[in-house]
Parts: structure tokens; sequence; C-alpha cells
């Protein structure tokens, strides 16, 4: 398989503070790899970057073959938006707007045309058993619900690659369990590459690998997970 993501000695400070210390990771095609590790471990940070929403102090980030540590940030804002699909656990939909409209605002940016968007949405929402809550606002749905919209919304421009920070670190157990099984059928019907950072261990152990970190450091890589 091709790689999607490829991390090369990423490091990231905060002034005297090193919270990256040099980070190689590959992540393959329609592969699931969990990030796990104690609060402050980097996790977060490095899915911020692997994701180009922060820039890296050093080193290289390529994503879909593409070196995001060469672009401007119109650019990377546009590779964005086309590429890298964000799931978060507080959903960051959009009040004001319905479930269908949420879903449609990175196809709109995007400036694809507003019936091909919408048609795209629908469809989403369909595989994801939301299609009657498609006129709700998120104030309107539950916890598990606003979660499926917010993952119909980092579909919908077909991007290479999902990340998740946290995202069932806000769900009672039942809706936990059913995003779970979500997120590998997003890799078995949709062919997407995913990258979890959780402190779920019955999901990080789900993927196809979990990757430890610790102290801003990669401590451990676990492999074939689900040959185990």
């Amino acid at each position: 398989m091709s790689e999607v993501i490829s991390t090369k000695n990423i490091t990231k400070k905060y002034g005297e503070l090193e919270v990256l210390k040099g980070i190689n990771m590959d992540v393959d095609e329609a592969e699931v790899v969990s990030v796990v590790g104690k609060s402050g471990a980097g996790k977060t940070t490095l899915l911020q970057i692997i994701g180009t929403l922060t820039n890296q102090t050093s080193g290289n980030v390529i994503v879909n073959g593409v070196d995001t540590s060469t672009m401007h940030v119109n650019q990377l804002a546009a590779f964005r938006n086309k590429n890298i699909g964000f799931v978060f656990q507080f959903h960051q939909l959009l009040p004001e707007f319905s479930a269908l409209e949420n879903v449609c605002i990175p196809g709109f940016i995007a400036g694809k045309a507003r019936r091909k968007v919408e048609n795209e949405a629908m469809g989403l929402l369909e595989f994801l058993g939301m299609t009657a809550r498609k006129d709700h606002k998120p104030g309107e749905l539950s916890g598990g619900e606003q979660q499926r919209v917010a993952i119909a919304r980092s579909l919908i421009n077909d991007p290479a690659v999902i990340l998740a920070d946290e995202p069932s670190g806000n769900l009672d157990t039942e809706n936990k369990n059913e995003l779970h099984k979500l997120f590998f059928s997003l890799r078995d019907e949709f062919k997407k590459t995913l990258v979890i950072v959780t402190h779920d261990m019955v999901l990080a152990e789900m993927a196809d690998r979990m990757i430890r970190m610790k102290d801003g450091l990669i401590i451990g890589r676990e492999y074939d997970l689900q040959s185990k």
C-alpha cells in the first residue's frame, strides 16, 4: 500500500517548551492508526501538525504525496479543505445551520456546485442513518447524532485522510460503540485513512496499529492488532 501520511523528524517548540521531540510516523492508505498516551504527551499537537492547523518547528509533513511544509497560509487552507477531514470531541458544528447545511459547508468553500454538494451531503447523511434529521439544527440533535453529522461533513470533499481528536470522549457507552464501528466502516466502505487520538483503549485497540506517545516522543508501536 502507498503511504498517505509521512512525518519526518517533526519537532514543535513553544518558547523553551519542546512539545514534540522528533516524530517519525507513516500511515498507509485505508489504514486506521490510533495514537495513545497520557495528557501532555503531544498527541493533539501532532494531529494538528499533520492536519496543517499548526506549523511544526522543524521537520516535514507529507500528506497524500504533498509536502505541506512548502506551502503558504492560503495554499494550506485550500489543501486542507480538499485533502483532510476533521472529527473533534465537541463536534464543532455551526449552531445556526441545519445538519444538511453543516455537512455542505466545506463543499461550498471548495467552490463546488450547490446541487452537487447537496446531493453528496444527502448521500452521506443517508449512509450514516441521518436522513430524517437533515433539517434539524445541532441543538436539536443528540451527541451521537451531532458526531455523525460531523463525520459526514469530514467526508464531503472526499479527503484522503480523516483526523479524529478524542471523537468519542463526549459520548455515552452506546454512542461510543456505534461511533467506533462507524470509523471502521469508513475505512472499509470509503477506503479512508484515519488517525485517531484517543484515551479510549477499546477504540485504540480496534485500530490496525496503535502508536504510544510520552513526553513528545513515540515510545511504542503495536502492529497488526486485528490479527491478535
